[in-house]
């Protein structure tokens, strides 16, 4: 499914409407404090590793990650849990502020601390964790608190509950969220932590990874056999009153249950693991946002995918941006001549990349160095560079002889594309690419300088949205017609 139209619809729909996208997070907040150094020696005082701290930092952990998860893709996000009254909550709340997430449903409770982790590292690999926790259900006052906060803030896109087990999600706040979800019409994501998925009764999809699973399965689970995981999955949603189930496989990949579909196993691409911190996050931060932004779960599975497979190559707990995200599922354009519905498809991918686009058109019978010059010209203008070609019926209408094209279509967009500076080349029929630059939108129009500015073509289209024209150098006297009369010329003069 990586690289179909679907999947380049979708994506620009999430990122395009991202920034109307609002999610509550609701969940267990950590701060993770981080210490970094290098090691040399061993204690003296105790068989142990010195660690020589040369770096110092925190990052938002559990459903504070969640949140900053989704506020890296762009979208408004509420976070609501509980902090202490300690130096970790303020910490905390600012991080949370710089990254634009709303904490106003966050409330502060006196008898507990900030759940804070500690991770001391050296070279990438964690040497040892301490952990700052109180495990125990929130009191029904707090918890009537963080409903009050919450329905006081804007109307939510989805629900997200990110269950570490620490005690801010109770039976009770679990369901009174997915009743208000139910009323609201918006889908509700879980990451759990608990083996008895039945609390989550009524919810969209949960997302555990295998080890949670299996204990909500109370058996072990061959992450091999599609066959077990569906009848399992299938099981807990009828039992639990769930919708649907993907579940976190790691270096399998996922597999997704939905009572339409059935199992659907999305692989993940190999790459280097540095750190899983963080991924079931990014998991469901992605996940969410997909299901709020109206793509189905088959496709919002492939983006969670992606996310996850980019996460786990950095080290700590990490975000995905949506340039990563995007490049990681774009297609690569292994044929170079496109026809009209992948050529969009590949526009619509280098849109979500930011790449600016550069478009020149021409018969090009006949390949020459003046040919070359353009191309390469053209290609500095930009970051992609399309090539439209006259097709042969169109070619023979523009009257340059009877015997004309030389080199037949496929031959002459065979020959363009193997120059490094095209990346793509699409053939049109019509007498001009007017329609064809309607189609690519590109950034830039390449013309050569034997043109007036006036005469290009597409030129009022193109600087109607906000393009531009070029006109770039043009080597005189090098043309395919001058090239055939010169070998016609040497060609007397043999005979």
């Amino acid at each position: 499914m990586i690289g179909t139209p679907l999947l380049g619809r979708n994506l620009t729909q999430l990122f395009e409407n991202v920034q109307d996208r609002h999610v509550w997070v609701v969940g267990d907040l950590i701060l993770d404090d981080y210490i970094d150094g290098d090691i040399e020696r061993v204690s003296p005082e105790a068989p142990v590793q010195v660690v020589n701290v040369e770096n110092e930092f925190q990052k938002l952990g559990g459903a504070a990650n969640v949140a900053h998860g989704l506020s890296i893709f762009g979208a408004q996000v509420t976070l609501a849990g509980i902090v202490g009254c300690d130096s970790a909550a303020q910490k905390l709340i600012a991080l949370c502020t710089k990254q634009g997430i709303k904490t106003d449903s966050i409330i502060t409770v006196k008898d507990r601390p900030t759940i804070r982790k500690l991770r001391v590292m050296s070279r990438h690999q964690q040497m040892i964790r301490i952990d700052w926790e109180r495990v125990q259900p929130i009191d029904a006052e707090i918890e009537r608190r963080l409903l009050a906060n919450l329905y006081q803030a804007d109307s939510p896109d989805a629900i997200l509950l990110s269950d570490y087990g620490k005690g801010v999600l109770t039976d009770s706040l679990i369901q009174k969220l997915i009743n208000k979800a139910r009323d609201l019409g918006i889908p509700v994501v879980v990451d759990p932590k608990s083996r008895q998925f039945n609390r989550y009764r009524g919810a969209t999809i949960l997302a555990p990874n295998l080890k949670e699973f299996q204990a909500a399965s109370d058996q072990m689970i061959d992450p091999m056999n599609a066959e077990s995981i569906a009848v399992s999955a299938k099981h807990i949603c009828e039992r639990c009153n769930i919708s649907s189930l993907l579940v976190t496989l790691g270096e399998l990949g996922m597999a997704l249950w939905t009572p339409e579909n059935g199992i659907y196993q999305v692989a993940t691409t190999a790459r280097e693991v540095y750190d899983v911190t963080g991924a079931g996050d990014t998991v469901v931060a992605a996940l969410a946002l997909s299901l709020a932004s109206g793509i189905d779960f088959h496709t919002a599975a492939i983006i969670s995918n992606a996310a996850a497979g980019i996460v786990v190559g950095k080290v700590g707990t990490s975000t995905v941006t949506p340039q990563e995200l995007v490049k990681s599922l774009s297609p690569q354009v292994e044929n170079k001549l496109l026809d009209n519905a992948s050529l969009i498809e590949h526009v619509r991918w280098w849109r979500l990349q930011n790449k600016r686009i550069v478009f020149t058109n021409g018969c090009f019978d006949l390949l020459h160095v003046g040919h070359l010059h353009i191309l390469n010209q053209a290609a500095m203008q930009g970051d992609v560079l399309l090539i439209g070609l006259n097709s042969d019926n169109s070619f023979r209408r523009l009257n340059k002889g009877p015997e004309r094209p030389l080199i037949p279509e496929q031959e002459r967009a065979s020959l363009l594309a193997a120059f490094d500076c095209v990346d793509a080349v699409i053939l049109f029929d019509e007498d001009t690419p007017k329609n064809l630059i309607k189609r690519i939108k590109p950034d830039v129009l390449v013309k050569g300088s034997d043109y007036r500015i006036d005469q290009v073509i597409g030129k009022e289209d193109v600087e109607a949205y906000g393009g531009k024209v070029v006109l770039v150098d043009f080597l005189p006297n090098q043309s395919s017609s001058l090239l055939i009369e010169r070998i016609r010329g040497e060609k007397r003069a043999d005979t």
